[in-house]
């Protein structure tokens, strides 16, 4: 094929590449390192659009959210120095959580590096283990070669982070322009037929199995396909940390989160599973309760793990059946198959479902305060509203009497990452501006990226900001008062005004003393455009749901 002979300035080469790739948004906090991006930028709003954010923590979250709901990379642009060390933040919640992403980083030019000129990070060094490639374009005529290699990376596999230094002195070559790059799909692949069957032999002779989804890369057909799986063999469904959208927890296969404070009758039903299928989580120190109630590296329940990626098979488990395969084709497949063991679990199935409607119950906690106004959201709002938020005791609340209904209706960091709930939220805006978005958060979590209420009211977003005010860092209060009772120290917290605090960005804001101002409060949000914030009062004396300081 003959190359056209036109050259193009290497920031626009780049700008052109992102389009070419789908991405409709990109965000991140301005930076003379990487100037010329920014003019390539301009007059391109029907193509891409640039999301100016506060700091670059909350960009690279933002980033984080848009590639959960699209599973294609979230683009994040930050300036060399401060800026990076303020995106990692949001590279190590992308890692962790297994989403595709794209870090670009302004970097110091091409004849000033190694001498710690102003701002030089060596990226390679600082981003190695947190990201699943990192590089620098040195040489502008070999930009779309390092971008397609990069959106490949980042959705192959297990996705994740990559990160790309952009020297900016390689922005203003001008380059021979090359043949446009085809769009980058992420690959799908399946095991062999023979392993496959064994898992079918498996099934058939199991009494109490279990399955369990996690983990990134999920797509709605392969959503979808998992609530076939379940309802032909009639196997009960249980989720990962924060990983509830991947089935209606309304459906009669669904049986619960195994999250931070795992619930004993998921304990209970995880010690007498004899067969476990994960599909896409890693099992990690969360999922499993600090790999307490599955025992490394040989658990009591023999272990079926589908992981897209070979190296995380057997890290801490070791599977009697390893399935290297994406969750979209796994599931497609098994999808498909006849009743293997017709009416076995049935009933089972059903009494495992029951356990978890009672325990999500606000009636289960008594007296509790908060457990309410969760069951409420979960009453009125919409199946696709999607619920973002951070880390915090409140979590708790959220997680427990919330009902997830739709795929990517729960955006939540499983790094355990705080002020996440903001920046996912306006990341979500810009991606599906059609669905109801909400940010829950703790007064803590909240002022981590509080700034980013600027970048909601400047962008003119729709989206709902929920805090939980309880005065303090909860989470660590509550560890504290297990450790150390009655020595508080550093969890305390002054926290300012919130609704005066959003009023002056220009946001909508109201108070909820209780629980029927916040019926009204909410109601009264939700019939008004543009962003909006409640602010709840949460009782100190409340740890976690059902569970007082006494």
């Amino acid at each position: 094929m003959t190359r056209p002979n036109t050259t193009i300035r290497a920031a626009d080469h780049l700008v052109d590449l992102l389009v070419a790739q789908g991405t409709t948004a990109a965000f991140g906090v301005p930076g003379e390192s990487y100037l010329p991006v920014l003019d390539a930028f301009y007059g391109r709003e029907t193509d891409i659009r640039f999301v100016t954010c506060r700091q670059e923590g909350g960009a690279a979250m933002a980033a984080d959210a848009y590639g959960k709901l699209t599973g294609r990379p979230g683009i994040c642009f930050a300036t060399r120095g401060p800026g990076a060390t303020n995106a990692s933040a949001g590279v190590h919640v992308a890692h962790q959580d297994s989403t595709p992403m794209i870090l670009f980083l302004g970097q110091v030019a091409r004849d000033m590096m190694d001498r710690e000129a102003f701002q030089e990070i060596d990226y390679r060094r600082m981003f190695g283990q947190m990201a699943k490639w990192v590089a620098q374009i040195d040489d502008a005529s070999r930009l779309q070669e390092y971008i397609s290699r990069a959106f490949r990376t980042a959705m192959s596999g297990r996705p994740g982070p990559v990160v790309l230094a952009l020297p900016e002195d390689m922005l203003y070559d001008e380059i021979t322009q090359p043949t446009p790059p085809s769009r980058i799909e992420t690959p799908r692949f399946l095991p062999s037929g023979k392993i496959m069957d064994d898992l079918k032999s498996r099934i058939a002779k199991a009494q109490r199995p279990l399955v369990m989804a996690g983990g990134g890369g999920w797509t709605k057909t392969g959503i979808a396909a998992l609530q076939r799986f379940a309802e032909t063999q009639s196997l009960p469904v249980a989720v990962s940390l924060r990983c509830q959208g991947l089935m209606d927890n309304r459906h009669p296969n669904y049986i619960g989160h195994y999250g931070v404070g795992t619930p004993p009758y998921l304990k209970d039903i995880m010690a007498e599973t004899d067969l476990l299928i994960a599909i896409g989580p890693r099992l990690g120190e969360m999922t499993t309760a600090g790999y307490s109630i599955l025992t490394p590296p040989v658990s009591d329940q023999s272990l079926v793990h589908v992981f897209p990626e070979p190296e995380e098979i057997g890290r801490v488990y070791e599977p009697e059946i390893a399935l290297v395969a994406d969750t979209e084709s796994f599931c497609t497949a098994v999808a498909d198959w006849a009743p293997i063991a017709p009416d076995s679990f049935a009933n089972r199935t059903k009494d495992l479902h029951e356990q978890y409607v009672s325990f999500s119950d606000p009636a289960s906690v008594g007296d509790d305060p908060l457990a309410p106004y969760f069951a409420h959201l979960a009453e009125i709002l919409p199946d696709d509203a999607i619920l973002c938020n951070g880390a915090g005791n409140y979590a708790g609340w959220l997680h427990r009497f919330y009902k997830y209904r739709a795929p990517g209706s729960q955006l939540a960091p499983t790094s355990g990452s705080m002020g996440y709930g903001l920046p996912a939220a306006i990341g979500a805006a810009i991606c599906e501006p059609e669905r109801e978005i909400f940010a829950i958060a703790g007064d803590g979590c909240f002022m981590m990226t509080c700034q980013e209420m600027a970048t909601a009211v400047h962008h003119d977003l729709n989206l709902t900001v929920i805090i939980i005010d309880n005065a303090r860092y909860g989470t660590i209060r509550a560890h504290q008062e297990r450790e150390y009772p009655d020595r508080v120290s550093g969890t305390v917290l002054t926290n300012p005004d919130f609704s005066d605090f959003a009023r002056s960005f220009g946001a909508h804001a109201a108070k909820a003393p209780d629980y029927e101002s916040f019926v009204t409060a909410l109601a009264e949000a939700r019939s008004h455009t543009g962003v909006k914030l409640i602010e709840v009062k949460a009782d100190p004396n409340f740890l976690s749901p059902g569970k007082r300081l006494s």
